[in-house]
């Protein structure tokens, strides 16, 4: 054994554990875990319902391990695929702002070896939070589960599932905080462009169980398209129904196999992992080792990103900002703070201006059939840009000063949410007020779906910017959110917004009572802290 393996071997140890016990001894992480140990229990409705996890040809499957091992893995890898990229990435941007990056600089571990501690750390960070979510699923499996726990199927399914898939975001986080031009936002919304590309996959992969392996299934890092795929040619249709969907009860339930992963298949997602590890090649060539010249500490402090050129351009845009900063002065106590809040993001972001200027004309003259497309990107734009409204404080390093001013820390929070359910108002307002004056009678339940859901994730964004001091938790929820509610355009509760058109009197008070919940914790914990 050379004599420097046992030294590599060390670091990697080293590097390993400190990035997991950083990352896991985060109030984020707690936050995080309970996340997904919900998560587990929405997601397996009770049959007694009427709706099931799987649904084929309208006659549901039995709760068995492999059909809830089966159906949770291939739901999860969806969620985690979008959302593990948000959880693990900013970690070197960390180090710039904390100054432990010129540390990490001057010692003698190379590049390699660095990142790939840190990916390793990310890996096992993602292990954890899957680990709970299967133990959460077992314990839903006591609950709701038809026939006994057999503990072989869910290790296999969800290895075979989630493993190249965390491998796959953990590369993707590597690469994406190695080359400065994609440490900001723009990194983070490329990311959500290669999640729905792989999310594409599942019209792609359809035949690629039968005979010749598709070449698309070795790139199917998430996995969905892999395993649905197979579902499919087992049951012989392509009426399948994941999630939560309804079923005829007079049907006899389908029973799955035991094991429902044969050895092709997992020697293909054996590939498929080996694949992953491929961002990490470009990563050490491009990545920055915290050089000046290459990367600046305001760059990590301003999230800076090829995006700011787009910034740049609609610089003049920004200038609306001086009208709310002179109505900021004027205005007394929170509503003054309110103001200065908006017009800071207008400040720091010209593209809100833009928006501001063009959404409002749209929404009064475009026809009204126009509307609820015009909503589902608006309401995109407005969670990018609240996103970072209640952790970019922290992220400027002026926590502490902006906590200092009248009001103190938990006013701080109660602004921040004000300023972010305003924001939303000026930029959606005008379609409420058309459905609200609208002759038809479900028109205005849209409207109150909208202002309902704005008081509801504005009070989220604003409880998960505090608790985890980055916008990228509330943001990959909120994008995988939008992308569910278009797709599962029939379903009252995940009708946010009102843009599907079927909210009702129950989802609504169910968002109000969420953001209720959402605003009073935040409020009393940020009092806590002040205390």
């Amino acid at each position: 054994m050379s004599p420097s393996l046992p030294n590599t071997l060390n670091t990697l140890n080293i590097l390993l554990l400190s990035e997991a016990r950083l990352r896991l001894r985060r109030l984020g992480s707690v936050v995080a875990i309970l996340a997904v140990i919900a998560l587990a229990w929405v997601m397996i409705p009770d049959p007694q319902s009427g709706t099931s996890l799987m649904v084929i040809k309208s006659t549901r499957v039995l709760y068995t391990s492999s059909t809830l091992a089966y159906g949770s893995a291939t739901l999860a890898s969806l969620l985690f695929g979008l959302a593990g990229f948000y959880l693990v990435r900013g970690r070197i941007a960390e180090d710039m702002r904390s100054g432990c990056g010129a540390v990490i600089a001057a010692t003698p571990v190379s590049n390699g070896i660095f990142l790939l501690g840190r990916w390793l750390g990310g890996v096992a960070y993602l292990l954890v939070l899957s680990t709970a979510f299967m133990g959460a699923m077992l314990v839903c499996h006591l609950v709701r589960g038809e026939g006994p726990i057999e503990l072989l199927i869910y290790l296999q399914t969800y290895l075979a599932l989630l493993l190249p898939m965390i491998f796959f975001v953990c590369s993707c986080a590597i690469l994406f905080d190695s080359f400065s031009p994609l440490m900001g936002k723009l990194g983070d919304v490329i990311f959500f462009f290669v999640w729905v590309a792989q999310i594409a996959l599942l019209d792609k992969a359809d035949s690629g169980i039968a005979g010749e392996i598709n070449p698309y299934m070795y790139i199917d890092f998430i996995g969905a398209a892999t395993s649905m795929a197979h579902l499919k040619l087992y049951v012989s249709t392509r009426h399948i129904s994941l999630g939560t969907a309804s079923f005829d009860a007079k049907l006899i339930p389908i029973l799955l196999p035991t094991f429902m992963w044969s050895g092709k298949l997992m020697a293909l997602r054996c590939a498929t992992a080996m694949l992953a590890l491929l961002p990490l090649l470009p990563a050490i060539a491009l990545f920055h080792r915290f050089s000046p010249d290459r990367v600046k500490v305001s760059q990590a402090r301003k999230r800076r990103s090829p995006l700011n050129y787009l910034n740049q351009i609609l610089r003049p845009f920004a200038g609306l900002c001086q009208p709310l900063f002179r109505l900021a002065r004027v205005l007394p106590g929170l509503a003054g703070q309110i103001c200065a809040d908006l017009a800071l993001t207008v400040a720091t972001t010209p593209v809100a201006g833009l928006a501001l200027l063009i959404i409002p004309l749209l929404s009064m003259f475009l026809p009204s059939a126009v509307l609820p497309g015009l909503l589902t990107i608006t309401v995109a734009i407005w969670g990018i840009l609240i996103s970072d409204l209640s952790s970019r404080d922290h992220q400027a390093a002026t926590g502490e000063m902006t906590g200092a001013v009248s009001g103190g820390i938990a006013q701080r929070y109660l602004r921040q949410f004000a300023a972010s359910a305003v924001l939303g108002l000026m930029l959606m307002g005008v379609i409420g007020l058309r459905w609200l004056m609208h002759e038809s009678m479900h028109e205005p339940m849209r409207a109150l779906a909208l202002v309902s859901g704005i008081f509801s994730m504005s009070a989220v964004a604003c409880l998960l910017g505090r608790l985890s001091k980055t916008p990228r938790t509330f943001l990959s929820l909120f994008l995988f959110g939008i992308y569910v509610a278009v797709n599962a355009n029939k379903a009252p509760v995940m009708d946010v917004f009102g843009f599907n058109g079927v909210a009702n009197n129950l989802s609504i008070t169910w968002q109000l009572m969420l953001g209720a919940i959402a605003l009073s914790g935040g409020y009393l914990y940020n009092r806590r802290a002040a205390a």
